[in-house]
């Protein structure tokens, strides 16, 4: 935390930027310009007026007027004109004492929330690009609470991320600097979101990346980058073989066909004063996802780049975590690999032994996430994981029956679970549980092993492989999310097309509300 010269708190973050990428060829690094350039939040007690912006945002709520106009009262003209208005994501501008406002309509005072600020925040921060602002400066409005003021954050640098690494030309950058401008302090809330959002925007840079430029070693060169940031995080890579000689048959076989070697990752992070329980945050990180031999359709195959946002969820959360000196105690374990066809590739029919001993009968081997995972959910627990949360890109299913506004959860432990769904509808992660039954288990038993990978009757796909799952975390408290439905592609306003890094901001909040 820096102090600028008008006594204003600030806080400065970095983007991925400079000669590096995170991808790895032939064992070297490549070239690469970063995808989003530097990016600065402050926060600040002095006024928008005092502060050096080109450009303020004001928000204002129904039944409300503005509460510190500009000297000549141009704001307020604008309600009152009509122009501008008090519904939600309205939105004008005018020009006074040298500087553009952007007037925000907010909606309901009650019905004001953290997402509703972020919304807010991006349809306001998506005008300003197209005003090409330079400083941008929120208004914080009265009586709002310090999730507010994150959200307002939050919602800015979502919607200033770009992932334009690959594009020739001139990059539309947006807004260099977020000021944060309150009567009353609000540097904490501001720099706590601000490391979470540039967590999150780094998963989404991990997940846009493509499958030649990010291999599992990628991964493991990035877990290893944050551990070089001194925040205490140290990281261990298991190779593969020494993941086949661990005796992780299940995640093993994935791997086995593809020319890039499959890396397990482990992140541990033991924060100033920590005392809970550990909690570990365990990741699918399958790089590419091609099916194996039982072989995706083409239309959609290149979005299976995206099959490893739950591995990169798990890395950048452990990171923000270490950032903010969170007083946690938290394994990170991703599983990161490719599945691809080859003369080696596992087949249809085989069967494998997963590292708890478990025999599994592969029936097909695009249900290869939750092979990946049973391993590395083993690995927690020997590791003295207390409390399991895994993340993965797991089932079409989930999307059918959820879309892209919540992600599944299912649990073996009711008050785990209730916490999950709590946070989820803080941080605007939301998630929806879905029930674990006997009757779904046993439709995961094998006719000639102890488990299946898949069930043979269409029906319940989400629930059965989280199923197969709750058979290796026993009976440790354990929650599944399962984001296929919210890793990329998300309709919100603070979203683009490509990945959302959805799972960093809760993992935090919920690694955070474990440890008390």
């Amino acid at each position: 935390m820096l102090v600028g010269a008008s006594g204003q708190a600030i806080l400065v973050l970095y983007g991925p930027e400079g000669p590096d990428c995170h991808g790895v060829r032939d064992g070297r690094r490549c070239a690469d310009a970063g995808s989003f350039s530097r990016v600065h939040v402050e926060a600040t007690t002095d006024s928008p007026l005092e502060t050096d912006a080109d450009t303020i945002a004001v928000g204002v709520f129904e039944g409300d007027d503005i509460a510190h106009d500009s000297p000549d009262g141009a704001l307020q003209a604008l309600l009152e004109d009509g122009e501008a208005r008090r519904a939600f994501k309205r939105l004008a501008v005018t020009h006074a004492e040298g500087r553009r406002w952007i007037v925000v309509g907010l909606g309901p005072r009650a019905d004001f929330d953290a997402e509703r600020a972020r919304v807010a925040a991006a349809v306001a921060h998506a005008r300003a690009r197209e005003l090409g602002v330079e400083v941008l400066c929120w208004e914080v409005p009265h009586h709002v609470s310090d999730q507010i003021v994150g959200g307002l954050v939050e919602g800015t640098m979502l919607h200033a991320y770009r992932f334009d690494r690959y594009r020739s030309g001139e990059r539309d950058r947006g807004a260099e600097r977020l000021l944060v401008s309150s009567h009353h302090e609000v540097a904490d809330a501001v720099e706590a979101a601000a490391v979470v959002t540039a967590a999150q925007n780094m998963a989404r840079d991990l997940g846009n990346t493509p499958a030649n430029d990010l291999p599992p070693e990628a991964l493991a060169a990035r877990a290893r980058e944050l551990a070089a940031e001194g925040h205490g995080i140290t990281v261990t890579t298991l190779d593969e073989g020494e993941i086949r000689d661990a005796g992780m048959g299940a995640f093993s076989a994935v791997a086995q066909s593809s020319g890039h070697g499959a890396r397990l990752v482990k992140l541990r992070y033991r924060g100033p004063g920590a005392t809970g329980p550990l909690v570990a945050l365990v990741g699918k990180a399958i790089t590419f996802d091609s099916g194996g031999l039982s072989l995706k359709g083409a239309a959609k195959m290149h979005e299976m780049k995206f099959d490893m946002c739950g591995g990169a969820a798990v890395i950048e959360a452990v990171g923000a975590l270490a950032r903010l000196g969170a007083p946690v105690d938290v394994l990170g374990v991703v599983g990161a690999t490719e599945n691809l066809p080859g003369p080696a590739a596992v087949k249809p029919g085989d069967i494998v032994r997963a590292l708890d001993g478990t025999t599994v009968e592969i029936n097909n081997t695009d249900a290869e996430g939750r092979l990946v995972l049973a391993d590395c959910i083993t690995y927690a627990i020997r590791e003295g994981a207390e409390r399991i949360v895994d993340i993965a890109t797991l089932t079409g299913g989930v999307v059918v029956a959820l879309g892209s506004a919540y992600a599944g959860l299912m649990s073996n432990d009711d008050a785990l679970a209730e916490r999950v769904q709590e946070l989820g509808r803080s941080t605007g992660e939301r998630v929806w549980r879905l029930p674990l039954d006997r009757e779904y288990a046993d439709m995961v038993k094998g006719r000639y092993a102890d488990l299946t990978n898949l069930t043979e009757r269409r029906e319940a796909s989400s629930i059965t492989a989280a199923e197969f799952l709750h058979h290796f975390a026993g009976e440790v408290a354990w929650a599944h999310l399962d984001i296929a439905g919210t890793a990329y592609g998300v309709r919100r306003p603070y979203f683009d097309k490509g990945a959302s890094g959805i799972g960093v901001r809760l993992l935090v909040a919920l690694a955070q509300d474990l440890a008390g």
